[in-house]
């Protein structure tokens, strides 16, 4: 909301007034204002010092584009400092070009920069607006409330504290091992967030401090790990056409994602494993009424298997087609597609269904990705 009467007193002039059916334009008004020019445009203001208040200005040639900027200059003051300290974190992970610590990385510098934004403009308003007639740009104050934006910061740091104790002693405390790993799983995705609420309460207390953390994110992912390593080994089998190539792709894919999966030499030694990923690739020729270019179908349909109680925990179809000048050069361009949607998509897929159980509803059958007929191209 704008401070109007506040504007006019310290200024002694009336800073703007919209004039509706005087001055049309697209949104039925306009802001025609006067030569008094605040001084939080030059970001200097005695409404809002820095000690109570942290402020952004933003300016663009209409008054929505400029309030979208003020409250992004606002925004940027903690995002810089949440990719700063999830930069910092990466350095020192203990778990380093691991699968676990990608799954680290990618939490921290995606979902967790988007949360904070999200929370911050949640404590973000816009008190003022000031239109330069002269140079035809619209000026635009964002404001936030230091204490007001710490007391939702502590109320968010207290429930994520109660969900990371709990879903640690859950983990502590399961029997069952896929319990166990998803329990890890949240309590380390919640002790990332936390950190960065941390440090947008540093930012927003004048004093710069915060309050610590009784767990370490990266502690838990190790723990996380070892458990996975020792404890919950999976099995892969694929079958179809090109099996092997995409079973070797499939499995390159599980080991960045941090899963331990056992070939048959090590199943020997240890035993069967807990989890088997079972899946068919097909290849298709398909005729697109293209004189020039031939084209190759690939699909594929996974299920991810609890062999200890013979339950189906998730499933996964992927597909395309690719093509080139003859069916050779597109078997073959359709192979090396197929290699990288395995590695990657259905591995992180497989793994998410693994790891947690928010990821997908059970599946109770494979999904059905692929024709039944047999394939009919040559490799």
């Amino acid at each position: 909301m704008i401070n109007w009467r506040g504007s006019i007193l310290r200024q002694g002039v009336v800073i703007g007034l919209c004039l509706c059916g005087v001055v049309p334009v697209a949104g039925g008004c306009t802001w025609v204002l006067g030569k008094g020019k605040p001084t939080w445009v030059d970001g200097r203001t005695l409404d809002y010092p820095s000690a109570h208040y942290l402020t952004g200005v933003g300016q663009a040639d209409n008054r929505s584009r400029a309030e979208d900027r003020a409250y992004a200059a606002v925004a940027r003051i903690f995002t810089t400092a949440v990719t700063s300290q999830a930069k910092d974190r990466e350095f020192y992970s203990i778990v380093e070009n691991r699968g676990i610590a990608n799954v680290e990385r990618r939490l921290t510098i995606d979902s967790v920069t988007k949360v904070s934004t999200e929370k911050v403009l949640e404590n973000v308003r816009v008190m003022d607006n000031w239109y330069d007639s002269d140079n035809e740009l619209h000026y635009a104050l964002a404001v936030m409330n230091r204490s007001q934006a710490e007391a939702s910061l502590m109320n968010k740091l207290q429930e994520l504290d109660r969900a990371i104790t709990a879903e640690i002693a859950k983990a502590r405390q399961a029997d069952d091992k896929l319990v166990k790993v998803r329990a890890l799983l949240k309590a380390g995705r919640n002790t990332i967030l936390r950190e960065a609420y941390n440090t947008d309460l540093r930012v927003i207390r004048h004093s710069g401090q915060g309050i610590p953390s009784a767990y370490r994110p990266n502690e838990l992912f190790s723990e996380l790990e070892q458990f996975l390593a020792v404890n919950l080994a999976l099995a892969a089998h694929v079958s179809g056409d090109q099996a092997e190539l995409a079973q070797h792709a499939l499995v390159e894919g599980l080991l960045r994602e941090g899963l331990h999966v056992r070939t048959q030499a090590s199943e020997a030694d240890t035993g069967s494993p807990e989890l088997l990923v079972r899946g068919t690739v097909r290849l298709f020729p398909v005729k697109m009424g293209d004189p020039h270019f031939k084209y190759v179908r690939w699909c594929s349909d996974f299920e991810v298997l609890n062999v200890v109680t013979g339950q189906v925990i998730g499933a996964v179809a992927r597909g395309g087609k690719e093509g080139h000048l003859t069916e050779s050069e597109a078997v073959a361009k359709t192979l090396r597609v197929m290699q990288q949607e395995v590695s990657s998509e259905v591995a992180k897929a497989i793994a998410a269904q693994i790891l947690d159980d928010d990821a997908l509803p059970v599946m109770t059958a494979m999904p059905v990705g692929c024709p039944r007929e047999e394939s009919t191209v040559s490799p």
